[in-house]
């Protein structure tokens, strides 16, 4: 296991007592190779159990950021969304193999499916409300390999409460041609004995705009409709955003609504996140996005570049379908580094945009 590079196993040493054998030469043959089967067995279970907890413990060692996240106390229905990062911090490639939820209320997808060292990628895990009333806690089991096999455990909890309902459970616009107004909204219901109230709704630094109005309000029932718009320039992708309901329930002051859209742009890049991990100051590193368009198209050329970030290639002088533009990377300052670059195109006004983060550290 040493091509791993960082330590990721410990040795453990397995001592097993004869005190129960003793040089009596009188003891039967048989009785001898029982003792011996049996202390055979206690070995092999025991270098399985501590290999076991060492393939385990690696694995969660790329979860730097953290394997929990609770969802607190939430409405009945809501659909629930939290983003883990997974970093490849061995010296070699690798890659996630398998991915498997505890629960038919949770699910996860990775947004790779190969890490090159230092790489970092998400692991989406989304839980519904729908599916379980109460505390719920599922585990998701993420599996990389293939050289070297190992599971890590990612726990989620949520406490889904039967007095507020979200219909539906979240906002989803489907598909959206970049540049159109979308609108969609979701009923809120109460049931109960407060004078509950939603009093704001938060959407800032989100291409989204929020309202609510009051639907009906009768001894132990309130509705509301809260309405949220696809503002047109928000950028082309996948979004996934949260907007925030305030209320005047001290237990539960700030519900959650999650938004889904696919912003479809006449141009698209992939990938659209590039994550270099931890990094050493200086190192220089080389990632490539594809540009796509449905007709032959020139990339003019790249805004934002600087500050350890450079052009690898110059872009092809003949328009394609599918352009490649390459990236270096060395970033000298240490800290972590978030850095958004437009790549213009001859096909349309509006850049494409592809963020770079990472850490600096030596």
């Amino acid at each position: 296991m040493s091509g791993l590079g960082e330590s990721a196993f410990s040795q453990t040493t397995i001592s097993i007592r004869f005190d129960f054998i003793r040089t009596n030469l009188g003891r039967s043959k048989e009785g001898i190779v029982a003792i011996i089967r049996h202390a055979l067995i206690a070995l092999f279970l025991g270098l399985v159990s501590t290999n076991a907890v060492s393939a385990q413990a690696w694995a969660e060692k790329m979860f730097k950021e953290g394997l929990v996240h609770d969802f607190g106390v939430v409405p009945k229905g809501a659909q629930l969304f939290h983003r883990f990062t997974i970093t490849n911090i061995y010296s070699v490639k690798m890659e996630i193999v398998n991915i498997r939820s505890g629960c038919g209320c949770t699910s996860a997808t990775s947004s790779v499916k190969v890490l090159e060292p230092r790489e970092s990628a998400t692991i989406d895990v989304t839980m519904d409300a729908r599916r379980f009333s109460g505390s719920k806690t599922v585990i998701v089991y993420v599996t990389v390999g293939p050289e070297y096999v190992s599971t890590a455990e990612i726990r989620v909890t949520g406490n889904s409460r039967s007095d507020v309902v979200f219909n539906p459970g979240q906002v989803s616009f489907g598909v959206v041609s970049q540049g159109q107004k979308a609108e969609q909204t979701i009923e809120v219901e109460y049931a109960g004995t407060q004078n509950w109230q939603i009093t704001e709704v938060i959407s800032k630094d989100t291409p989204l705009e929020a309202t609510f109005k009051e639907s009906y309000r009768k001894p132990g029932q309130i509705g509301y409709q809260v309405s949220v718009t696809l503002k047109p320039d928000a950028p082309s992708g996948n979004l996934k955003e949260f907007i925030y309901l305030k209320t005047n329930d001290t237990g539960t002051p700030l519900l959650s609504v999650l938004v889904e859209a696919t912003i479809q742009s006449s141009i698209s890049v992939s990938p659209a996140l590039l994550s270099l991990g931890t990094i050493k100051p200086e190192e220089s590193l080389t990632r490539r996005v594809v540009v796509r368009a449905s007709k032959p198209f020139k990339v003019l050329g790249v805004d934002g570049l600087g500050e350890g970030i450079e052009l690898g290639t110059q872009p092809a002088s003949e328009p394609s379908m599918v352009q490649t533009v390459t990236f270096k990377c060395s970033i000298k300052q240490e800290g972590q580094f978030k850095k958004q670059l437009k790549i213009k195109t001859d096909l349309q006004e509006t850049p494409v945009l592809v963020t770079i983060e990472g850490t600096t550290a030596p």
